[in-house]
């Protein structure tokens, strides 16, 4: 991605700050003029102060210098104040704006894609470009004007002499562009590794109870330090590169200081050259070739943003397979029909040719080995994935039809891995909707819930901690079960909701469960036997197929499929 493509897919983020770039401008004009005047007030110092000795410039010049230089002063905190203003806001709207596009981005590839590789791209990603927008780039434009503004006062000084010292120039160039093409290439691939070591740390502080328990610090510590010993490596080659550019520049910088001082000295001797203005030459061409490296280093710096944000882009560039269809599903879901569904994932068919209606009041329960195509049956209702043949209904209709937020309220979902958010209990169980108290007790009573919570340090506004750690698995899972019942949703899914549960609270539960679900739709994926035998239909999964059908009592009777798993279920 070039340059001018990158600015183009910033220019709706930077748009809008019209009066802080005018600011910037200001200070940006003031701090290159100022550096230019220091060059010109060298001149007076030389030539009327010390040769001609006027008086006044004894006064002059102490006032003219503490003035350029409060106008640099005022100048340098506008630019600074106004590009951090600027930097911060555009990275924070960007950071915001790239989590919603990966909140909403298809399943599919939130599970083919590690957690700590899109966290790199959200964090450290993006923390580069900050670095750019607020720090480098203010820097370079105002590197670029004070350049143009000291080469201008040079030329106006003595043509022919900064034609000498401004020779040297374009041999920048082309080591530069060579020098910024590997470093382009050297970013891309420490910003990959960054992502590697962000995952490895992910899977470290997710998985700690499972470390310890097996005593594998010394495994997990020795592939991190793998993983930290690339980065490293990858690191150290980009600064080897990269710390080329200053020394670089200042050879060539001191080749061209040289050939201004050998012709200068020249003119000066023949008089066609004052002291003075060859004092404020050699002053205005050394201050010229501090701001040329920076823009050379910044130029180098320019690649590594320039990786980063393409990172960035890449994810906003990616289309959803799941796309909104033009209604909203405003009324309970009172019918699910699937008809001749198929879905594959890759060469694997995980359901094939299904047949499926369900009504309101109804229990419907999913059995079967792993792998057989329950969970499959729940995600295409969640819309997780869309049918590669036939189609689901809901309410007579296509269930594309419908956008994905408005079939989800729709939706109340208990899986079996639990998820405690860092806030309140009451916040937990009113998860994504303004917190009822009234409702959350209620709730909390139907989960079987509220003796526990009520016993907690600060009731139902204890705050939980990450992954609920100062709770119980059944506690969890209690709270789950609440959460649920407070969506009041149409159609609930319940995958081995009680498995955590003592047999008495499982009881209780399902009962309080059953009378809340009498009007609605309830799909329960079974583990244990003791989930599913109130069910109205069960379905036995096998290799993506309902391979047997009926209520518990009749499979039993019917299939011997059936019985073999429910001796193992039991």
């Amino acid at each position: 991605m070039k340059f001018k493509d990158l600015l183009k897919r910033y220019w709706p983020y930077i748009k809008g700050y019209k009066f802080h770039f005018t600011l910037v401008l200001i200070g940006i004009l003031l701090m290159a003029g100022a550096t230019a005047s220091i060059a010109h007030i060298m001149k007076l110092i030389i030539d009327d102060m010390f040769i001609k000795k006027e008086q006044y410039m004894l006064y002059f010049i102490p006032i003219l210098l503490i003035t350029v230089y409060l106008l640099k002063s005022i100048g340098r905190y506008m630019q600074s104040v106004s590009t951090t203003h600027i930097g911060l806001h555009i990275v924070s709207r960007l950071r915001e704006d790239l989590l919603e596009k990966i909140m909403h981005i298809d399943m599919q590839f939130l599970y083919i894609n590690r957690s700590g590789e899109l966290i790199s791209r959200i964090t450290n990603d993006i923390t580069r470009v900050q670095y750019f927008v607020s720090r480098m780039l203010p820097e370079l434009i105002q590197s670029i004007f004070t350049v143009i503004a000291l080469v201008s006062y040079v030329i106006y000084l003595n043509p022919t002499l900064a034609f000498w010292a401004l020779v040297v120039v374009p041999l920048v160039v082309v080591p530069l562009i060579k020098i910024t093409r590997r470093l382009k290439k050297l970013s891309h691939r420490s910003q990959e590794k960054n992502a590697d070591v962000v995952t490895r740390l992910t899977e470290v502080f997710n998985n700690n109870e499972i470390i310890k328990a097996n005593a594998t610090e010394k495994y997990e510590l020795s592939r991190f330090r793998e993983e930290n010993e690339r980065f490293f490596k990858i690191n150290m080659k980009s600064t080897y590169t990269s710390e080329l550019v200053s020394p670089l520049m200042e050879i060539i910088g001191a080749t061209g200081l040289a050939a201004v001082i050998f012709v200068g000295g020249q003119q000066v001797y023949s008089g066609h050259m004052s002291p003075g203005d060859f004092t404020a030459f050699l002053t205005a061409v050394g201050q010229t070739f501090d701001p040329l490296r920076r823009v050379s280093s910044i130029y180098s710096k320019i690649q590594d943003a320039q990786a980063a944000s393409e990172r960035i882009f890449d994810i906003f560039d990616l289309d959803n397979t799941i796309q909104d269809g033009p209604k909203e599903l405003s009324e309970a879901i009172s019918n699910v029909e699937f008809k001749n569904v198929t879905l594959k994932f890759g060469e694997k068919t995980a359901l094939e040719n299904l047949n499926l209606t369900i009504h309101a009041g109804q229990n419907i329960a999913l059995v079967g080995q792993s792998g057989g195509g329950k969970s499959s049956l729940v995600n295409l209702l969640l819309r997780f994935y869309d049918a590669d043949d036939g189609c689901v209904m809901i309410n007579n209709h296509n269930i594309k039809e419908y956008t994905q937020n408005s079939l989800r309220h729709q939706i109340a979902s208990v899986s079996q891995r639990v998820y405690i958010f860092q806030d309140t209990l009451a916040a937990n169980v009113a998860y994504g909707n303004d917190v009822d108290e009234e409702k959350v007790i209620e709730a909390l009573k139907m989960a079987d819930a509220i003796e526990f919570a009520m016993n907690l340090p600060e009731g139902i506004y204890t705050m939980m901690q990450e992954f609920g750690a100062n709770l119980s698995g059944g506690q969890r899972q209690r709270i789950a079960i609440a959460r649920a019942i407070y969506k009041h949703a149409s159609l609930l899914i319940l995958d081995e909701a009680t498995s955590a549960l003592d047999n008495e609270s499982e009881k209780r539960i399902q009962n309080a469960l059953h009378e809340y679900s009498k009007d609605k739709i309830t799909v329960t994926i079974a583990h244990r036997l003791s989930t599913i035998t109130h069910a109205d239909a069960i379905l036995y999964f096998e290799a993506g197929k309902i391979i047997a059908r009926g209520t518990h009592q009749e499979l039993l009777e019917t299939s011997d499929a059936y019985r073999r798993l429910a001796g193992e279920m039991v």
